[in-house]
């Protein structure tokens, strides 16, 4: 059930049609965290839905499966994801700002609840907003609102937060459009890592997103990797977001 709901949560983004890739800048003369950080935002991303298919890899030490996805955003209101498998709906999810509703197939479960419980889980805070980031190619946290240190680290600009002793963030940019190439979370007692790693970008109707991801997530020195490869991606599409739990299906309760 798990490696479903990592898809669903941490994995399943979004899928472009074919667009050049665009030539990033490289990283020469340091600039403060505040430029940096009002460079990226620079990047605006106006759009009232958007719709993605994709092709997703997971793997685990114990197992790796490839799926297809497709995922429907209604911006800042909700996010819906479905999981196939040889064209079968294996999980879905519908992420809103309050609550997450997720069902599997597999174990014939569902999970509803709020990001408090979720969060918990999987070890970092988590909201509708960081989901929405995460997808859009964005950096998960409102930045304006952090303290950072910035310098240049592989011809890339890097912002390191370190204000809390047990967790460590790292956003890496490239110089053009400032656009975000990783994001590292370290969570030193948890034992935690995740990076979320994004190789290139291309501009749609001047909408810039990434056109692949890889994400890597150690914990307990237990790896995990989910790459996904983008085929389709649609602007401001009327979509429907149909959810609702089989008959039969058990609920579950995240501790």
């Amino acid at each position: 059930m798990y490696k479903y709901f990592a898809f669903l949560i941490i994995g399943v983004l979004f899928s472009c049609k074919s667009k050049a890739v665009l030539i990033e800048g490289k990283a020469k003369d340091i600039l403060s965290s505040d430029q940096i950080v009002a460079s990226h935002y620079n990047n605006k991303k106006e759009f009232s839905t958007l719709y993605i298919k994709s092709n997703a890899h997971y793997e685990d030490e114990k197992q790796s499966q490839k799926v297809t996805a497709e995922i429907k955003i209604k911006k800042d209101e909700k996010i819906l994801i479905s999981i196939r498998f040889i064209g079968i709906t294996m999980a879905k999810a519908l992420i809103t700002p309050t609550e997450v509703k997720y069902y599997e197939k597999i174990n014939n479960s569902f999970f509803q609840g709020d990001y408090t419980t979720l969060s918990r889980w999987l070890g970092s805070d988590l909201d509708f907003s960081k989901v929405q980031n995460m997808l859009l190619g964005e950096a998960l946290d409102d930045l304006s609102k952090g303290k950072y240190t910035a310098n240049i680290v592989d011809q890339m600009f890097k912002l390191k937060d370190s204000s809390d002793v047990n967790t460590i963030k790292e956003y890496f940019f490239e110089s053009d459009k400032y656009l975000i190439k990783k994001q590292q979370i370290t969570q030193k007692a948890e034992d935690r890592t995740l990076q979320i790693a994004y190789p290139n970008y291309a501009d749609f109707n001047q909408i810039l997103m990434p056109t692949n991801i890889i994400i890597d997530a150690m914990q307990n020195k237990v790896k995990t990797n989910i790459a996904i490869d983008y085929n389709t991606i649609t602007f401001n599409e009327d979509l429907s977001f149909p959810y609702s739990v089989p008959d039969g299906y058990e609920q579950i309760f995240i501790n």
